[in-house]
């Protein structure tokens, strides 16, 4: 009796033990299909993102230059941008009720909204006037010094400690433009000036976003954003465009066609939705190397499109100097971020975030672009040299507890 007790129990535990494997194979062949898909789904979003980043920028250049279509006024540009992005939020916010408007104090929106809308306005008009006197190619070589500037500004507001290491990197960073700058053929006093100017006045949007809204607790997704910050900018933008452009502008000789300006404004909307999709399911490292490549991409690009850009040695041999600088920075950053993690699940954490798609909170995301002078309020955010996680969060979270 105990023997044929014991192998009844011996049967029943193999029977046991195979229905869990039997299910454990299941589930493991279903993770295997989702994160297959969501790979699929992932590249596929950095290829859009790359796509409408580059395509953005060179389709501004195309309609301000004088050489193409001819439209020299990137005030008006910008404005037609973002009046387009705000009234697309609004229909989906108040008539289409697609999402929920957060709730916005008058103290909140004249605090902090209005003063990153007025430096979000300025980085936009510096950079995209940009155009009108320098290359594509020169201005995202010029861009390089996006870490440089966020590093000097968020130092002086005392939202980073100087470091050496640091230091040097942004040295070496700015060292590598200066000589690109040197080898420029076709290079411009006023270009390089508002180009510079729009970084840095990017810059200052970015800590701004920092330390007066991660003290709100402010959550924003891209609609959102758009909705509050699209209308503020266009009222700022209003004013150098009364003052500057409207004096010099001719309707009679303004050559205005609706589907272009109307199918530009809507790249520009649909850059800022893709952007959301790759935050959403990437992390900071994925999104800078994305970044540098979109940047080589847009560099040679650029040179095919506009026949009078010139790449000299001293352009290429200075930018990979700048870029080898960017990269250190992006890895001491990162290498920062993996140390003060600890691991809290015993699942691998990139399955457990492919499984959940959950991703965590970092100090600050930058909802608006960082230098991008594209228009749109998306464009290179990736870029935030004050994030303080390696994985960026699916909503525009600005938490004092992140």
């Amino acid at each position: 009796m105990p023997l044929r007790y014991s192998s009844s129990w011996a049967l029943g535990s193999v029977a046991q033990l195979s229905e869990e494997e039997a299910a454990a194979y299941l589930v493991l062949n279903m993770a295997t299909k989702m994160i297959n898909r969501t790979l699929f789904l992932t590249y596929f979003c950095l290829f859009i993102y790359i796509l409408l980043s580059s395509g953005v920028i060179l389709y501004n250049k195309w309609v301000l230059s004088p050489k193409y279509f001819n439209f020299p006024h990137p005030i008006t540009l910008t404005m037609i941008h973002m009046g387009f992005s705000g009234a697309v939020a609004f229909l989906l916010i108040r008539i289409l009720k697609v999402v929920s408007p957060v709730k916005m104090t008058f103290e909140i929106y004249a605090t902090c909204v209005v003063p990153i809308s007025a430096f979000f306005a300025s980085s936009l008009w510096f950079g995209n006037t940009a155009y009108l006197h320098i290359s594509v190619a020169f201005i995202q070589m010029l861009k390089a010094l996006m870490p440089v500037a966020t590093f000097v500004v968020a130092i002086v507001c005392g939202t980073e400690k100087a470091r050496c290491d640091v230091f040097l990197n942004m040295v070496l960073v700015s060292v590598g433009v200066v000589i690109s700058s040197y080898g420029e053929i076709h290079f411009n006093v006023v270009g390089t000036f508002y180009q510079v100017t729009g970084i840095f006045a990017e810059a200052l949007r970015l800590v701004l976003t920092q330390v007066l809204l991660q003290k709100k607790g402010l959550s924003l997704n891209p609609i959102t954003s758009l909705y509050y910050i699209a209308p503020c900018s266009f009222v700022f933008l209003f004013v150098p465009w009364y003052l500057l452009e409207k004096p010099a502008m001719k309707v009679s000789q303004i050559q205005f066609n609706f589907w272009i300006f109307f199918s530009n404004a809507l790249c520009a909307l649909a850059l800022n939705f893709s952007i959301f999709l790759v935050i959403g399911r990437t992390g900071a490292v994925t999104i800078r190397v994305a970044g540098v490549l979109k940047d080589w991409m847009l560099i040679a690009l650029s040179t095919v499109i506009f026949p009078e850009s010139t790449i000299t040695g001293l352009n290429i041999t200075g930018y990979a100097i700048a870029l080898c600088g960017v990269v250190m920075y992006n890895y001491i950053k990162v290498k920062d971020v993996r140390a003060s993690q600890q691991p809290t699940e015993i699942i691998p954490d990139r399955i457990t975030k492919d499984w959940r798609f959950e991703k965590r909170p970092s100090d600050i995301y930058a909802p608006l672009n960082a230098g991008n002078n594209e228009g749109s309020i998306g464009g290179n955010g990736f870029k935030s040299d004050i994030e303080r996680h390696e994985e960026a969060p699916r909503h525009l979270k600005f938490s004092s507890s992140s």
